[in-house]
C-alpha cells in the first residue's frame, strides 16, 4: 500500500496517549510487560520512563511525540510489513508515518516473543 498525505496527517494528529494503552494491553496479553514496552520505546525515541510518562500525561499528538524524539540511528534497520505497509518502501516525505510504523513493528515483534536484543537492532560488524 502507498502512504497518502491524508493518511500521514491522520496519523500525525492522533493522540499518543489514546494508542499507548492498546500497546500495553496487547503486550500483556502475550506475556510481555509495560517495562519491556518502555525499554523498546526508549531505544527508538530516546525517551526515558519519566519523559515518556510526562508525554503520555500531556496528551500530545504522534507528530509532537516524534518531533521531540531522537530516533535511534539504527531505526533504519527496522524492516518488514506492518499494517499492510512495507516500512522500507515508505517515502521520505512521509517520515512521520514511517516512524509510527517503526514503533508499531517493534510492539508487534515484542508481542510475538522476539528477543529484546533482536528488536533493538544493531549494525552488523
Amino acid at each position: 500500500m502507498k502512504v497518502t498525505a491524508e493518511k500521514n496527517e491522520k496519523v500525525a494528529n492522533m493522540i499518543f496517549s489514546s494508542i499507548y494503552p492498546h500497546y500495553v494491553n496487547r503486550l500483556e496479553k502475550n506475556g510481555r510487560t509495560k517495562e519491556e514496552l518502555h525499554q523498546v520505546i526508549e531505544w527508538l525515541t530516546g525517551f526515558d520512563e519519566k519523559t515518556l510518562l510526562e508525554l503520555i500525561e500531556s496528551k500530545i499528538t504522534f507528530r509532537t511525540f516524534f518531533e521531540k524524539a531522537t530516533i535511534h540511528p539504527n531505526a533504519h534497520l527496522i524492516k518488514g510489513v506492518i499494517c499492510g505497509y512495507r516500512i522500507e518502501d515508505i517515502e521520505d516525505e512521509f517520515e512521520l508515518y514511517r516512524q509510527c510504523r517503526y514503533l508499531d513493528k517493534l510492539v508487534d515483534e515484542l508481542a510475538k516473543g522476539r528477543k529484546m536484543e533482536k528488536i533493538m537492532r544493531k549494525e552488523k560488524a
